[in-house]
């Protein structure tokens, strides 16, 4: 047991302390928040109290004040009543408007004040006259009628504080805007839970001790519950501070990710059409590891790939003819809900484009084949339906800021659906600022946007089906062919299985 509170007590003291640092960075002359304040002197004095749950900590207290038990009324005042009084009052600022938290604060600063006040009085008179020190200050004396009242009424206050953590918490994480102001809440909540957990196992020792039980047996419940309760209350109370860092840090890693799986694609189609590319390249070298303003230049990215797609449209091929039966090539993108459809189509996708780059290194100096038509309606009838503005770009030097804050925050496939809204608060009024340029309300580039986490993952898959294409036999990938495959395998196993369970039964029978 000991040999556990020597290891969790220390390791929670380090907890508080970096929480502690963490928020003392939002410090500001001549800015007065008083959540941040109170969340600071939580913080110091549940730091304080594990300090001195470490044994040797609170020998040396006790031994060089010269007042035995000196170090235990320390833990019970510092890290029971006095952090649970500022862990609540913080939370109490987060949830309340300020005219209405004030008053609910100072009530809880009176009572918890009372109560400490209270627990001084009853620790100097169990010890007046005391010479040795218990270090199990709580177990070692409650049998004593004056400790087992001063334990009670820590723990009743411990537990309080806890219980309205839990209650706030649990109430308005409902309601919070914000998400990682919702797990927050939600996180601390629990840690509150699990501190109740620890103030029932103290309050378990003044029942146990009347049936002669010893109530050290089960002291292990002290060190897990006030280690894994402070991990998870310190988390929740700093979580809206780094959770929208952390997630600004995931979608720029699956943006930086798109942005490479469509370099290929792009760099075929900007070596064919290098009218596509709004300003000239880097070499490709840089192209590939640079990263600034990633956001936008993944936007980008995906409006010359799609202007190039266009431009290649005349000198590609007709559609074979089970896609021709269905409905336009950007609506059957957008709304298959099959993937093997969808990676077909991006197959079949992919090999007309390698064919058409040849065609059109082939005939360069000449006119497309099929030049009957002019290319803007060629273009017009190949669009998607589903994303306008495939123009070459121009719309994008006005409008590239704000599309490409809302563009982030729908790129990151495996991210919480509402990561983006924390990780930049602006990204809607950038779009909304752009929004309903031209008279008619139909500007193309806010259809694009509307659209975008659709259509980057339609090039992302044609990307891919590209990159097979491009390194390959020339002989574009068949996803229905490979899933027949692997239905062939499957049933051959299962065949497999049933000859041996038939073998097995065979000898039985004999």
């Amino acid at each position: 047991m000991m040999d556990l509170k020597n290891v969790f007590f220390p390791a929670s003291a380090g907890i508080c302390a970096l929480a502690f640092l963490y928020k003392s960075r939002d410090l500001r002359p001549g800015r007065r928040d008083p959540a941040l304040l109170a969340l600071l002197i939580a913080f110091l004095f549940k730091g304080i109290s594990f300090t001195l749950s470490t044994a040797v900590v609170s020998a040396a207290v006790d031994k060089y004040s010269g007042v035995p038990n000196l170090g235990a009324l320390g833990i019970h005042i510092s890290g029971g009543v006095t952090s649970s009084a500022a862990f609540l009052s913080a939370l109490v600022f987060w949830v309340y408007p300020a005219e209405l938290a004030w008053p609910k604060v100072r009530r809880r600063i009176v009572l918890f004040g009372l109560v400490a006040v209270t627990m001084f009085v009853l620790w100097y008179a169990a010890g007046s006259g005391a010479q040795e020190r218990s270090p199990h200050y709580l177990l070692q004396n409650v049998h004593r009628p004056v400790v087992a009242a001063y334990l009670l009424l820590y723990v009743t206050a411990f537990a309080a504080g806890m219980a309205e953590i839990v209650r706030l918490g649990a109430k308005y994480s409902k309601s919070a805007g914000r998400a990682w102001l919702r797990r927050g809440l939600r996180t601390m909540s629990v840690g509150a839970a699990i501190y109740i957990a620890y103030c029932v196992n103290r309050a378990w020792a003044v029942i146990a001790v009347q049936f002669d039980l010893n109530p050290l047996e089960w002291e292990s419940v002290t060190p897990l519950s006030n280690g894994i309760g402070v991990l998870l209350v310190a988390t929740g109370f700093t979580m809206p501070s780094w959770g929208p860092r952390l997630s600004a840090a995931r979608m720029w890693v699956s943006n930086y990710r798109a942005y490479q799986r469509l370099y290929p694609l792009w760099s075929d189609l900007y070596r064919a059409v290098p009218e596509i590319a709004l300003s000239p390249p880097a070499p490709s070298f840089v192209e590939r590891i640079r990263h600034g303003d990633l956001r936008y230049r993944l936007y980008r990215r995906v409006i010359e790939i799609r202007d190039g797609l266009l431009a290649m449209r005349p000198y590609m091929t007709a559609e074979p003819a089970a896609a021709a039966a269905g409905d336009s090539p950007g609506a059957e993108r957008a709304g298959d809900a099959n993937p093997a459809g969808q990676a077909w189509r991006a197959a079949a996708e992919a090999a007309r484009l390698k064919a058409a780059l040849a065609a059109k290194a082939a005939a360069v100096g000449a006119a497309p084949a099929n030049a009957n038509t002019s290319s803007a309606a060629s273009a017009a009838e190949a669009a998607p339906p589903a994303a306008p503005g495939q123009d070459t770009g121009t719309q994008d030097t006005d409008t590239g800021a704000g599309a490409g804050a809302s563009a982030g925050a729908g790129t990151d496939a495996d991210a919480d659906a509402d990561a983006g809204e924390d990780a930049e608060h602006g990204a809607g009024a950038g779009a909304d600022a752009d929004a309903g340029d031209d008279g008619n309300g139909t500007d193309a580039a806010s259809g694009i946007r509307d659209d975008y986490a659709t259509e980057l993952g339609w090039l992302l898959q044609l990307a891919k089906a590209y990159a097979g294409v491009r390194r390959g036999s020339g002989r574009a990938p068949d996803p229905t062919r490979d899933q027949g495959r692997r239905e062939d395998r499957r049933r051959d196993r299962r065949q497999a299985r049933d000859k041996e369970e038939v073998a097995d039964e065979v000898p039985s029978a004999r």
